[in-house]
């Protein structure tokens, strides 16, 4: 969410850091993250005040596309998996957030039908959370091709509402921008509204958008993938006759 409450999505592309310098595959020892969670930052006003740029936005469209493609190629894989399209999150390395988490998960689902949240293991997760301290508050990661990770800043959740802080960064995930000019009904604010707003719902034009990129654009990109997949195997059989 960087200094605004949003999230930072950061793709290998995008920001020339790789996953492996954000620390994928190091966690947080729950330990010390239960135990040493810092205090505030002196003054909310560098979160908030935070605007985004053109960077970060694109950043923000690679991580969704990134889960859009991994459930996609699941999918592909899998062709008679139920309807209902479900993305698959690992909350191991985040145990402080587990209620937020598991909290933020609830808000989504009962708030959009063409998608639905659910908690899975690292082998089958979509994408995971992660926790610790980080200047730039909480962020997301990618390296475009369904890994990645959404990290949830200590000091910044105390000084927000953490389920806000959760299901914004989440909203993400399921392809929403930010709008940090937005009102406090608007969850895609972000820190915009200030530290006062704990309104952690995603409003109606939210909801209605995640519905349309989850019917339009997994259709788009489950096409993409099957043909790919049909054109590879093709080829495999015609090498091996």
């Amino acid at each position: 969410m960087n200094k605004s409450m949003s999230l930072h999505a950061r793709s290998a592309v995008a920001t020339g850091i790789g996953l492996a310098v954000l620390g994928l595959g190091t966690a947080v020892p729950a330990a010390a993250a239960v135990t040493s969670a810092p205090a505030p930052h002196s003054g909310a006003s560098g979160y908030s005040a935070y605007t985004g740029s053109a960077a970060e936005a694109d950043a923000n469209q690679a991580f969704f596309q990134a889960v859009l493609k991994s459930v996609a190629e699941k999918r592909a894989a899998h062709p008679t998996l139920a309807a209902a399209v479900t993305v698959v999150y690992d909350a191991s390395r985040a145990p402080t957030f587990s209620a937020q988490i598991s909290r933020s998960a609830q808000i989504w689902n009962s708030s959009v039908s063409n998608v639905k949240l659910q908690s899975g293991t690292a082998s089958s997760a979509d994408f995971s959370y992660r926790e610790g301290n980080d200047s730039r508050g909480s962020f997301a990661s990618t390296d475009g091709h369904g890994s990645g990770y959404v990290f949830l800043d200590y000091a910044q959740n105390q000084q927000y509402d953490s389920t806000r802080v959760t299901a914004h960064e989440t909203g993400h995930v399921l392809g929403l921008p930010d709008h940090y000019t937005g009102p406090c009904s608007e969850l895609m604010s972000g820190g915009g509204p200030g530290t006062s707003c704990t309104n952690s719902n995603p409003d109606a034009n939210e909801r209605a958008r995640v519905n349309q990129l989850w019917a339009n654009g997994l259709a788009g990109v489950l096409d993409e993938v099957t043909t790919g997949k049909a054109a590879s195997d093709k080829v495999m059989e015609k090498s091996g006759s």
